[in-house]
């Protein structure tokens, strides 16, 4: 695979959503409207402290979410029609396939983000936490226990995320398209990622900082950056089995 994949998958899933949006809108509205209610709750709450984690952490779920993204550009690639009885039919099949097993793998990997950024908060803030998001923003970005959190959970954050999405960019669209078991399909997906790796950490890059711009506007960038994502990376699953 080249970089110039890449930038085809997204010029795919961005023509993908321009076919149809009602799909796109659609899953990018649960995940969207999703992430505005955790942070509802934590607010309601009072966990200020857990809005930021949650937010950056929130887009590791997105693939899983953007099964039914998969199947809207599957069905396009090979001609099928394109309907809301067969794209959600295909949807809730994947609690019969291995599919399913893959949400685990996720939500693990999600509970493991939140796990450590609970040990790194009481590691370098202790009982300094505040009661208000404003406040603590400006602990975070004034104190040298602020910004040595940020520090060490970027990068703690950054191999997490590299984990998650070598294991699920090329495992999430073939377990769609193959009855093949999940572990196959994640060592497959690791394989691909690390005999690619240029294209597809540059991938990886424009994914986190598409996911994470779209999260500034309360969560409503999400509608159009997550089946954007969806699409291309179906794409990019497409020309990597295909080159393999």
């Amino acid at each position: 695979m080249k970089l110039d994949d890449v930038w085809t998958a997204l010029r795919e899933g961005l023509n993908d959503f321009r076919r149809h949006p009602q799909f796109g809108l659609f899953f990018g509205g649960i995940y969207a409207l999703g992430g505005l209610f955790i942070v509802t709750v934590l607010i309601r709450y009072h966990l200020p402290w857990m809005i930021i984690p949650v937010a950056i952490g929130f887009p590791l779920i997105g693939p899983f979410v953007a099964v039914g993204l998969y199947e809207v550009s599957r069905r396009h690639e090979k001609g099928e029609p394109i309907t809301w009885k067969g794209v959600l039919t295909e949807v809730f099949r994947q609690r019969e396939r291995q599919l399913s097993w893959m949400a685990f793998a996720v939500l693990f990997v999600f509970w493991i983000w939140i796990y450590q950024v609970r040990l790194l908060l009481a590691l370098f803030l202790g009982f300094k936490i505040p009661a208000t998001l404003a406040a603590f923003l400006t602990l975070l970005t004034t104190t040298p226990e602020g910004i040595a959190f940020l520090m060490v959970g970027t990068v703690v954050g950054a191999l997490l995320a590299t984990i998650l999405f070598s294991l699920t960019v090329i495992s999430m669209p073939l377990l769609l398209d193959h009855d093949i078991d999940f572990v196959t399909a994640m060592i497959t997906s690791i394989r691909v990622v690390f005999e690619n790796p240029v294209p597809m950490f540059a991938f990886g890059l424009i994914v986190a900082a598409a996911a994470i711009l779209a999260l500034v506007p309360a969560f409503l960038g999400l509608f159009v950056v997550l089946p954007i994502l969806g699409h291309a990376t179906w794409h990019l699953y497409s020309r990597a089995i295909a080159q393999a």
